[in-house]
């Protein structure tokens, strides 16, 4: 199976396959789903003496790890209210400072496995299209005063410096935040885990799991794995063997484009070369790549199939922010589905003895897979019991066949939110 033909496709390391699973094989832990979790997770297992087998059902990083918007930045999907009004100020602050030191750890992955062609590229923006400064003002102090992260305010003045568009009125700039090529990536983190002896199969796709016992089974068409302990890191695109994990996941679509180069062009109107991100629920996220195109993201739904005209799409919501590129060609376009839990935080725990774990990291960028690999690494090695700090945020029923209609319905009432507060702007 190939990748899909993204501009991380076009533009990866060079790699080879991984073989598909064709014998039966002892190991101490079997990793479910070969994203960023599950290669993270890994890394980690191997770090601290563990033997390692993944099993992916299509490539390395074949979901949205490998599609998405390559943003590297703290915090979670939903805002450290989420967090505060489950755990309290005191655990919330622990839990913030675990989403820190996962941008260390990519971070320092790619510093110390020297990782090629990422591209890791400094700061990230983030925007209102409404005019509130004394909202962000407050938003700016209550993260230094409560989480000790500093936030640079960004008048309307500031932000015309910086883009040439009437659509932003205050912001944020994260310096500690950064944005790179998610797929190699993925990749380089995949040979490195080859290169300290553990097994990574693709195109082995997990039919049967039997998960009683001390010693784990999981079997695929052509072979079968033994392990003590079991890692679950499927995403959005988990099949039915998830079984319970699954039907507690809500799989979401989003949005990508890469414009056609622009020459000096979008320098005049993108004058950073910062991430960006606006703050409405389908948000615009984007940012300069090779020199002079736009990736640009956006937009999420529950319909799962690519709509006919989505480079048509993304384009007015280009324009939209940039009405001088309506004659902009979009050279490629993509779709990505991320798994989401209800309450919009990661599964990160043991859902029984020797079983883990390790998903829903939709909307959360990329740095909750990894920390949340390493929190899992250190469950199963008796290093730290870090992660119960995340047994507030257990499995939540997705719905069923309801589930993806009533988050929709959320989304265009949000939507619509959206709208007024920048017509109420102008």
């Amino acid at each position: 199976m190939t990748y899909p033909d993204t501009y991380y496709s076009r533009t990866t390391i060079e790699h080879s396959p991984y073989p598909s699973l064709t014998q039966n094989l002892e190991t101490d832990v079997c990793i479910v789903g070969g994203g960023l979790a599950g290669l993270s997770c890994a890394l980690e297992l191997l770090n601290k003496g563990k033997s390692v087998v993944i099993l992916e059902s299509n490539r390395v990083a074949w979901g949205a790890s490998g599609r998405n918007g390559g943003f590297v930045s703290c915090g979670f999907a939903g805002g450290q209210d989420i967090v505060k009004k489950r755990l309290g100020i005191d655990k919330a602050r622990n839990v913030f400072a675990l989403s820190l030191e996962g941008v260390d750890m990519v971070r320092k992955n790619i510093d110390d496995l020297k990782l090629e062609n990422v591209n890791p590229s400094p700061g990230m923006l983030s925007v209102i299209r409404y005019n509130d400064p004394d909202g962000m003002k407050k938003h700016c102090d209550y993260m230094a005063e409560q989480y000790n992260y500093p936030l640079d305010y960004l008048s309307r003045d500031d932000l015309q410096e910086k883009f040439k568009t009437a659509r932003y009125y205050q912001g944020n700039f994260d310096k500690g935040a950064f944005h790179f090529h998610p797929l190699n990536y993925c990749l380089g983190i995949a040979q490195a885990i080859t290169n300290k002896g553990g097994l990574i199969f693709e195109e082995t796709e997990a039919t049967e799991m039997k998960l009683d016992g001390s010693i784990k089974e999981i079997k695929t068409a052509s072979g079968t794995i033994k392990a003590k302990d079991v890692v679950l890191c499927g995403g959005g695109y988990s099949g039915n063997v998830f079984d319970r994990l699954r039907r507690a996941l809500l799989p979401i679509a989003t949005y990508v484009v890469v414009t056609e180069k622009l020459g000096t062009r979008v320098h005049d109107l993108v004058k950073t070369s910062a991430a960006i991100l606006d703050d409405r629920q389908a948000s615009d996220y984007y940012r300069i790549v090779d020199e002079d195109r736009l990736l640009w993201g956006g937009r999420i739904t529950t319909r799962t199939s690519q709509p006919k005209r989505l480079a048509q799409l993304l384009k007015q919501d280009i324009t939209n922010v940039y009405p001088e590129l309506s004659g902009v060609k979009i050279e490629m376009a993509w779709t990505g589905l991320m798994a989401y839990a209800r309450h919009k935080m990661p599964y990160i725990g043991e859902l029984r003895p020797g079983v883990w774990s390790c998903t829903a990291f939709g909307g959360h960028g990329m740095n909750t897979a990894p920390i949340g690999g390493r929190l899992v690494a250190e469950g199963i090695t008796k290093a730290s019991d870090r992660h119960k700090l995340f047994k507030a945020f257990e499995l939540e029923w997705n719905g069923g066949i309801f589930g993806p209609l009533a988050a929709q319905g959320i989304y265009w009432g949000m939507r619509l939110s959206d709208k007024w507060r920048e017509a109420m702007s102008r």
